[in-house]
């Protein structure tokens, strides 16, 4: 089923796999971003966080020194690789071609979408525990670029007599929307995505931050901080069947 032209995900159902002999690796979708430029689009597709693995080892299946490792996969079969140790290191994110193979994608439209364009059908479907899908549009007016943001929420707040509503859903793909990327995929950076209104959305970023010790930075580390906030087109959507 479209909304305003496009396919929403089916979060639980939709996979990507990779077609290497030394791995058939299969990847869940956590969320999506589609770039926009005129009449052309690509789309980026995050893939759920998993642990740093010495993989089909005979023991000692996670790495001595462990790290989260998240990838995006682009339309152009790059990919960009996050790897967050518990240091900065050099490798924290890297661009990689057709690591496991040509991907093959699994992706599961949803059958069967609902608009919730009112406080009352939000309510009602967080209530129930339909699966809600956030999107949140982004434009550059300066480089005419747009990006859609779109991610399961994973996080509902609602305050019926105030009649109030806040998702929290992360992580998510957020674009720079300055310029286009050589390859695309570089433009993105791992963020977090509030928003209670239709035409506003804040984001934390994942970014180097210095921890102090009695005022003293001792270290740094990759935290979610430093909230931005942009204007945005957002709407809710709860995903049936």
């Amino acid at each position: 089923m479209l909304v305003d032209g496009l396919a929403v995900l089916d979060y639980g159902r939709s996979f990507v796999r990779g077609t290497a002999e030394f791995n058939n690796v299969r990847f869940w979708v956590e969320s999506r971003t589609i770039l926009i430029e005129g009449n052309q689009s690509w789309e980026f597709l995050q893939f759920g966080s998993c642990k740093s693995e010495n993989t089909f080892a005979e023991k000692d299946l996670f790495s001595a020194d462990n790290y989260d490792f998240l990838p995006i996969l682009g339309d152009d079969e790059n990919w960009l690789v996050f790897r967050r140790k518990n240091r900065i290191t050099e490798d924290y994110r890297s661009l990689k071609e057709k690591i496991w193979g040509a991907a093959d994608r699994k992706l599961k439209p949803a059958s069967q979408v609902t608009v919730l364009d009112t406080f009352e059908k939000i309510r009602d479907a967080t209530a129930e525990g339909t699966p809600l899908v956030s999107r949140t549009e982004l434009t550059n007016p300066e480089s005419g670029l747009r990006a859609i943001i779109e991610a399961p929420v994973k996080t509902m707040n609602i305050q019926p007599e105030k009649q109030q509503y806040q998702i929290d859903t992360g992580p998510v793909c957020l674009p720079d929307l300055s310029k286009l990327y050589a390859p695309k995929v570089d433009c993105l950076k791992l963020a977090f995505v509030a928003f209670n209104a239709p035409d506003f959305a804040d984001f934390v970023v994942e970014q180097p931050e210095a921890v102090l010790e009695e005022g003293v930075e001792r270290y740094q580390i990759f935290h979610y901080s430093k909230p931005i906030s942009l204007p945005a087109k957002n709407s809710l959507l709860a995903v049936h069947g």
